[in-house]
């Protein structure tokens, strides 16, 4: 059952994919509408889940699910994972591949294989203030909270 993501509660579990690019405008009203049957769609063992998505800087889909009624189950998640694999190859783009980052450089998205973030760690190039996406939080608050925030306060600071 599909709801306003914003309607959701803060614990709900949350999945993060970043495309290796920007959508087109074109693409992006695609994807919001093939989400929204998605999920209106997405059952756990014939229960309907009450869950939400959003699609932010045209690169991020966040797909939010509330648990307090009906918990993801395996099948569940495996039918998710298999509709993003299902937009990867319409749109040509990589949604699921987690060996890279994204980060901010001023207003633009950058998006860089894990092994070159390092490399730029090294030689300076990003530095602790650099604002990186931590795709790894688990619920909509830690989303909210700690998905956009300089690299010292994410599993990137590790690199610095």
């Amino acid at each position: 059952m599909l709801v306003d993501f914003n309607a959701l509660p803060d614990e709900s579990r949350v999945w993060i994919y970043q495309a290796s690019r920007s959508f087109t405008e074109t693409e992006l009203q695609e994807v919001e509408q093939s989400l929204g049957q998605f999920i209106d769609a997405w059952t756990a063992h014939g229960s309907d889940l009450k869950a939400g998505f959003e699609i932010r800087y045209r690169r991020f889909i966040i797909l939010a699910l509330d648990q307090s009624l009906t918990s993801a189950s395996g099948c569940s998640i495996d039918a998710s994972v298999h509709f993003i694999q299902g937009l990867e190859k319409k749109y040509g783009l990589q949604l699921l591949d987690k060996m890279n980052v994204s980060y901010k450089q001023g207003d633009f998205i950058a998006y860089k294989p894990l092994a070159d973030f390092k490399k730029m760690a090294s030689q300076k190039a990003v530095s602790k203030n650099t604002v990186v996406f931590n795709n790894l939080v688990a619920n909509k608050l830690e989303y909210l909270e700690n998905w956009e925030v300089p690299a010292s306060e994410s599993w990137h600071a590790r690199f610095m």
